[in-house]
C-alpha cells in the first residue's frame, strides 16, 4: 500500500511556502522561467534556485543543507515512488504533502468533497459537516496540470453534486484541458432528479464522462436503509432517468455486502426490465474502510458464499446484453462462468496479496485485496491456483 500524503520537514527558511501544487522533477536544469512550478526532487539538496519547492530523501536530521536553497523539505521514504510528472500538494505551513496525481497510475481519483446528505452504511469516506470548497478549487488547478496523455481520473466525494453548477464548470473545464481523459464521477444521482440541472450537464457533451451511481436494491426501501435517506431510492432513479434523456453515460454500482446479496439477482433483472439503457453495471466487493469498520457484522458475508448469486446475476445481465463487470474480488471465491465479466479493479496504491497468494499460477490475472482487508476481514476460502 502506497502512502499519499504525510508530514514533511522543513529544512530551511522560517516559515513554510504557501500551499500549492507542484510537479515533481527529478531535472535540475528545467528553464529558469517555470521552474516555480516544479518541486525538484532529489536524494540530497541541490545548489540550484527558484524551484517552487525542493523535496530530499534524506533519514539523518542532521544532514547539512546547501546555502542556496531557502525552500527545501525532508520527505519520508514512503514518498520514494514519486516520479516525474507527478502531481503533489504542499502545505509549507502545516508541513505536509499529500500525492494527487501520478502519472504512471491507471486511475488517479480526485477527492471533491468529504460532504453528503447519504450517510451510507458502508460509506468509505465518512461525511462531514464542514465548508471544504478549497477542494473544488483545487481540483480546477490540479486538472490544469495534468499531463494531457492520462488516461483516466476520477471525481470523488462525498457528494460532488452538492455544489451544483460549480460542479459543471469543473467537468466542462476537464473537458477543454484533458479532452482525451475517460472522467468518472462518483455521485449518488439525486441531484439530477432536476431535470434542468441534469440538461445543463448533459449539454456539456463530455464524450468520455461516466456519472456512476449507486443502486443498492430492487426494493426502494432496502436501498434507502443501505444509504440511510428516505425517498433516495425515487430520486436516484429519476437521476438516471434525466441523465440518459440527456445523452449522459451512466454506471450503475452495487456494492456486494449481506443487506444488499439476498436481492442481488432481482436488483439485476429490475435494471435489466427498467434501466437496460445504461452504459455499465458494476459490483463491487466491499472495501473494508471508514463506517464498514464499525457496520462489519451488518455488513460482511464471505464472498465464497454468495458466488452462486454471483453467478446467478451475471448471468441476468448478460442474457439481457447488459455491459457488465465484477470488481473488488479475488479469483479463487469467484465461479469459473463470472471470469469474462472479471476485472482487476483495486487502485494500486491500496492493492495487496496474502502470503498464500505467493504460489498462486494465476495472480498476474488476480485482482487481489484491497490493504484493508487484508488487515481486518478477507475471505476464508482463499487458496493458490497451483
Amino acid at each position: 500500500m502506497l502512502k499519499l500524503g504525510g508530514h514533511i520537514d522543513l529544512i530551511k527558511r522560517a516559515t513554510g511556502i504557501p500551499a500549492a501544487l507542484y510537479t515533481i522533477t527529478t531535472d535540475p536544469n528545467l528553464p529558469i522561467s517555470i521552474r516555480p512550478r516544479f518541486a525538484l526532487l532529489s536524494d540530497s539538496p541541490r545548489d540550484v534556485t527558484d524551484y517552487g519547492a525542493q523535496l530530499v530523501f534524506a533519514d539523518d536530521p542532521n544532514r547539512p543543507s546547501l546555502t542556496a536553497a531557502d525552500n527545501v523539505y525532508r520527505v519520508p521514504v514512503h514518498f520514494d515512488y514519486l516520479k516525474d510528472g507527478d502531481i503533489v500538494h504542499i502545505d509549507g505551513s502545516q508541513r505536509r504533502m499529500n500525492t494527487l496525481f501520478r502519472k504512471g497510475a491507471s486511475n488517479n481519483s480526485i477527492l471533491l468533497t468529504e460532504q453528503c446528505n447519504h450517510y451510507c452504511l458502508m460509506c468509505s469516506q465518512p461525511p462531514k459537516k464542514i465548508d471544504d470548497s478549497h477542494l473544488l478549487r483545487r481540483a480546477l488547478d490540479l486538472v490544469s496540470l495534468i499531463p494531457k496523455d492520462a488516461r483516466r481520473i476520477a471525481f470523488t466525494g462525498g457528494e460532488p453534486t452538492l455544489y451544483g453548477d460549480r460542479l459543471i464548470d469543473l467537468i466542462r473545464h476537464a473537458k477543454i484541458q484533458l479532452p482525451h481523459t475517460s472522467v468518472d464521477l462518483l455521485s449518488n444521482g439525486r441531484k439530477f432528479k432536476d431535470k434542468d440541472f441534469a440538461s445543463r450537464f448533459g449539454k456539456i457533451g463530455h464524450p468520455y464522462c461516466t456519472v456512476a451511481i449507486p443502486v443498492y436494491s430492487d426494493d426502494p426501501v432496502r436501498h434507502d436503509y443501505v444509504v440511510q435517506a428516505p425517498g433516495a431510492f425515487d430520486e436516484t432513479v429519476r437521476g438516471i432517468l434525466n441523465l440518459k434523456r440527456f445523452g449522459q453515460r451512466v454506471e450503475v454500482r452495487i456494492v456486494l455486502h449481506k443487506q444488499t446479496i439476498g436481492r442481488l439477482r432481482q436488483t439485476c433483472e429490475f435494471l435489466c426490465r427498467n434501466l437496460l439503457f445504461v452504459d455499465h453495471v458494476a459490483l463491487m466487493g466491499l472495501e473494508i474502510t471508514g463506517f464498514t469498520r464499525a457496520n462489519l457484522d451488518l455488513l460482511w458475508i464471505d464472498p465464497y458464499e454468495y458466488r452462486h448469486i454471483l453467478s446467478e446475476a451475471i448471468e441476468t445481465l448478460n442474457t439481457y446484453g447488459m455491459p457488465a463487470s465484477v470488481y473488488n474480488h479475488q479469483l479463487c471465491v469467484v465461479n469459473p462462468d463470472v471470469e469474462g465479466n472479471y476485472r482487476k479493479s483495486i487502485s494500486d496504491w491500496k492493492n495487496e496479496y496474502i502470503e498464500c497468494c505467493g504460489a498462486c499460477t494465476r495472480r498476474s490475472e488476480c485482482g487481489g485485496f484491497f490493504s484493508s482487508s487484508k488487515m481486518y476481514r478477507y475471505s476464508d476460502h482463499i487458496k493458490p491456483y497451483v
